[in-house]
């Protein structure tokens, strides 16, 4: 599903799948799987008979969005995993769920990430790239500047996660 909470983590951490058609096995990038919408690359008669995650998550978070906290289905759903060493960032995946036909990386706000210093406002830099990455539809759980302002929200909540610094979803501010 294009608004499934399940591959946008997945994606972001890294996920190969292993498809098998009897004895025959290939691997390849779960982002790589989302064809279009309903379509995936699957060949005829293949079905998913694993995924691969690397082990290290630590810097791994997702955040949902849905009108109801719990039990509902995303309005979008962002997943974010940074590097960094001595304050760089060396590496970006960032992959949602709800802002495309299906869940897809954020290929452009990685690049722009990628080799900057871990600041707010290389994140808030990087907001720019983000409305480059995705053209999401309005349907009846957000409309399309709602979702690009919520990933864009998103990020910079991604930032203030690693800070240690206190994130209050239940927090309104006037």
């Amino acid at each position: 599903s294009p608004i499934g909470d399940g591959s946008p983590a997945l994606i972001a951490m890294g996920a190969r799948l292993v498809l098998r058609h009897a004895d025959a096995r290939r691997s390849l990038d779960l982002e790589d799987f989302f064809l279009a919408y309903q379509q995936q690359d699957r060949r005829p008669g293949e079905f998913v008979e694993s995924i691969e995650l690397p082990k290290v998550q630590d810097s791994l978070r997702c955040y949902k969005l849905s009108k109801r906290f719990d039990q509902d289905i995303s309005a979008l759903c962002g997943c974010f995993k940074l590097e960094q060493e001595a304050g760089v960032i060396t590496q970006a995946r960032i992959a949602f769920g709800g802002m495309a036909a299906t869940p897809a990386r954020a290929v452009k706000t990685e690049a722009a990430l990628c080799g900057q210093p871990w600041s707010l406002e290389t994140f808030e830099q990087a907001q720019a790239a983000l409305a480059e990455d995705f053209t999401p539809l309005s349907d009846m759980r957000a409309t399309a500047e709602y979702r690009r302002q919520a990933a864009s929200n998103m990020l910079i909540r991604y930032f203030y996660d690693l800070q240690e610094s206190t994130v209050n979803i239940r927090e309104v501010h006037p």
